[in-house]
This record gives structure tokens, C-alpha cells and sequence, in this order.
């Protein structure tokens, strides 16, 4: 078992049953008392964010997260199947489990799973995707300055803002964190 001394970002620790991935951390050595480790902890499946503090050398149960490249096939209906692209086995992940990430999802796409002990934890995507409107209002001739946008709708059926110059059947790039645009491919 560990401790809190070998707490790293990225590192997925088990606390109460629950995992949580550590974004920073910062060993102290206060002048009067014991050292502490301060962490900010995010929570794997609900994505609650918590600052945590352990004391030096508290043992911490550290699990295991394997992250692979899996390809997006199709959603069945009851989930989304992906294909590993090392040995070609295939895992359907359940829509809770996907999340937002579906909005964004086109098939054939390259996607990394998280998976611990063989269940799915989340699903991560590239910073930005390029995707289709497939609709939107029809653009006015002068519609070329900032500021104004309109809503459309991209190929996955997800709605974004985009400058009111936009016409369907143009490729936008799209942040898939945020779902902002980005701008035209």
C-alpha cells in the first residue's frame, strides 16, 4: 500500500469506495508540525471537484487506471460500442458513462477510454473535432462582423452558436469541453 508521499498528478486514488484523480498537489513543510500533502481531487465518474489534505506518510489504496485508444463504432441503442484498436475486442460503454462526449462523437473516431479492473470509467476526446452543420438559418449578405451568432445544428445533433455568416453544409471545428466554435475547416 502507499502513501500520501507518492501522490502525483494524474494519479488515481480510491478513497470510501469512490476513485478520484489528482489535478495538483503540492507537498508542505510547515517550520512547527508534521508535513502534509494539500491535493485537489476531481471525482472520476461524477466530476465534483474537492481539496483534500493527508498528513505525511498516510497510507492511500492507489488504483489502477488504463487508458487506451479504442475506436467509436456505433450507438445500439442500449450504449456506445468502441473497438480496441490494439487487439480489436469489442466494449459497449453505457450513455451515463459517455456523458457529454456523444455530443461530439462521429464513427470511426478515435476516442480514449479509461478503464479500471475492466470496467469503463470515462471517455476522452481530442481538444477540438471538426464537424458538419446540417442546419442553421441562411446567413444575410453583411453579416460579417463579430459579435452576432445564431444557433446550428451539427452532423452528431448537437447545438452550437456560430457567427450569423454560417451556412449548413460548412465544416466547423468545435472545443469539445466547452462546445464553443471554434472556427471554419
Amino acid at each position: 500500500m502507499a502513501t500520501s508521499n507518492d501522490i502525483k498528478n494524474g494519479s488515481v486514488v480510491k478513497i470510501d469506495g469512490q476513485l478520484w484523480s489528482v489535478v495538483e498537489f503540492q507537498h508542505v513543510k510547515p517550520g512547527k508540525g508534521g508535513a502534509f500533502v494539500r491535493t485537489k481531487m476531481k471525482n472520476v465518474l461524477s466530476g465534483k471537484s474537492v481539496d483534500r489534505t493527508f498528513n505525511a506518510g498516510t497510507k492511500l489504496e492507489f488504483a489502477s487506471v488504463d487508458r487506451r485508444d479504442y475506436q467509436y463504432l456505433y450507438n445500439d441503442g442500449t450504449g456506445f460500442v468502441f473497438m480496441d484498436l490494439d487487439n480489436y475486442d469489442q466494449i459497449t460503454v453505457e450513455a451515463a458513462v459517455v456523458g457529454d462526449a456523444s455530443n461530439f462523437m462521429l464513427e470511426n473516431q478515435n476516442v480514449t477510454v479509461a478503464l479500471n479492473e475492466g470496467n469503463p470509467l470515462y471517455v476522452e476526446l481530442p481538444a477540438s473535432v471538426v464537424l458538419e452543420v446540417t442546419y442553421t438559418e441562411p446567413g444575410l449578405q453583411g453579416d460579417r462582423s463579430t459579435g452576432g451568432t445564431k444557433p446550428a445544428t451539427v452532423e452528431t445533433g448537437y447545438e452550437i452558436q456560430v457567427p450569423l455568416f454560417l451556412e449548413a453544409g460548412t465544416k466547423v471545428k468545435v472545443d469539445t469541453r466547452t462546445g464553443d466554435y471554434l472556427g471554419r475547416v
